[in-house]
């Protein structure tokens, strides 16, 4: 598998020990509900982790949760509550949302407070090797001291001090300096004991202490959204390279922004949607298609066209498997035929083309075209209403595991009342031949009611979610 790495601007081949994946992404600041474009490096990452998995790798996948930071204490401040009870708050809020994202758990979700000792130890190494200086009860990252400094986002110290977010403090040796350890500004401050005196984390250096406490040194990938390429990453780099001797990672990959309809996103233009707000018109399991239909380094325009194309697609997708479940159900039996055979051999070549399309930088926009395109051989196939049960239990699996591979399958909870639905299908098939038109009609209007369309066809009736 190659994929595009960010340090070498071009495809590397991912080679891994053990055939084990050690992957770190950036987590959120759990100050608030994470928005659309977060959920674009968790849904790309989580699906990044899911491949691997499904090509046999182990993962193990460390994303962390910043739950001390200045917008955190304002956000206290303003509930007049604490640190931790807002961190607790929307840690709790992110994991219904990846939940409902199909996002999976992390192996580790380390969180800054947690990890502070192993901060302060990589701290103080930074000041005895002199990389990094004290001024005041404030620690600084002394990038001059670092000679490839911007060697990921690959500026130069000029083009740093021109487009980057950096913070200007006359404590500061030079203005791209970043802190390491921030001294408490007042008592009510969260802060912890340190050689520096009372204090907490710098943003930067809670990654690089949580990357070296549970994976080690060079793990195999580092991701996030193209924003944190420079400064966030860029310093990851830097002050880890100056504590432990090694680089990082191996890989660096960065997924492309999100516009909205056209236009950068941001609260001042008032274009800002955090997940939950999408979530309320739109299944989470369309925002995730969304998320996954273009190229991961693609900028993607979010817009409420672009949503309800998306609801489409998938709709197409899954009508598919239920299809094909409705069908298995009710199958007679029989060998598999040359035809069908020639199906699913079909099939697998398709999902073979799929597999190459991952393997060449994580496509998962000409994968999906694949799954497709596997959706409409079964799909022709299922037009033979006498499908040998044989061919639509393999084709069935074959295609559901396609699917749970990109989190896409029909939703158990969909399917809890299918028995139900059924029986009201029947019942309404034996109410026509029995010219009880007021009783089908009655069942169709039930099942319309509960979001249950019927298509009367040559094989039989079907029935399908709208």
């Amino acid at each position: 598998m190659k994929l595009y790495n960010t340090l070498t601007r071009q495809k590397d081949e991912l080679q891994v020990k053990d055939n084990t994946v050690r992957m770190y992404v950036c987590g959120p600041t759990v100050y608030n509900y994470f928005h659309i474009g977060n959920a674009r490096v968790f849904v790309v990452f989580d699906m990044l982790r899911r491949y691997l998995e499904y090509r046999g790798y182990k993962v193990v996948f460390v994303q962390n949760f910043t739950d001390v930071d200045d917008k955190l204490i304002k956000r206290a401040a303003e509930e007049g509550t604490t640190v931790s009870q807002v961190a607790e708050k929307y840690i709790g809020e992110y994991f219904k949302d990846a939940k409902g994202l199909g996002i999976k758990p992390a192996t580790f979700h380390p969180r800054a407070t947690e990890t502070v000792p192993e901060i302060i130890a990589m701290v103080e190494k930074l000041v005895e090797n002199g990389h990094a200086y004290v001024s005041g009860g404030d620690v600084y990252f002394d990038t001059e001291s670092f000679a490839r400094y911007g060697k990921l986002s690959h500026r130069d110290m000029e083009q740093q001090e021109a487009g980057a977010r950096i913070e200007i403090n006359e404590d500061k040796k030079n203005s791209y300096d970043f802190a390491l350890w921030k001294a408490r500004k007042e008592d009510t401050e969260i802060a912890w004991e340190s050689p520096w005196g009372m204090g907490r984390p710098g943003w930067h250096i809670e990654c690089s202490a949580m990357v070296f406490k549970f994976l080690g040194t060079e793990i195999d990938i580092h991701g996030g959204g193209q924003d944190l390429a420079f400064p966030h990453h860029e310093n990851e780099v830097a002050q880890t390279e100056c504590a432990t001797g090694k680089c990082l990672a191996k890989i660096w990959m960065h997924n492309g922004y999100i516009n909205v309809d056209n236009k950068k996103m941001s609260k001042s233009l008032g274009n800002f949607f955090t997940v939950r707000d999408v979530a309320e018109k739109y299944d989470y399991q369309v925002i995730r298609y969304f998320l996954l239909s273009p190229h991961y380094r693609s900028p993607v325009n979010y817009s409420a066209e672009i949503l309800e194309q998306a609801k489409g697609a998938l709709e197409r997708l899954q009508n598919c498997e239920e299809n094909l479940a409705f069908r298995l159900k009710n199958a007679a039996g029989g060998d598999i035929s040359p035809a069908e055979a020639a199906c699913l051999s079909a099939i697998d070549a398709k999902t073979e083309e799929m597999n190459a399309a991952m393997d060449d930088d994580f496509n998962t926009a000409d994968a999906i075209s694949c799954v497709f395109e596997i959706a409409k051989l079964i799909n022709t196939a299922l037009g033979d209403s006498n499908a040998s049960a044989a061919f639509l239990g393999s084709a069935y699996e074959k295609y559901h595991a396609l699917l749970v591979l990109f989190g896409l399958e029909v939703k158990s909870e969909a399917q809890g009342d299918e028995a139900e639905i059924e029986a009201l299908v029947a019942e309404r098939t034996a109410a026509k031949k029995e010219k009880n038109y007021k009783r089908a009609d009655e069942i169709r209007a039930m099942l319309s009611e509960r979001g249950i369309i019927i298509e009367d066809t040559p094989q039989g009736p079907k029935w399908k979610r709208a």
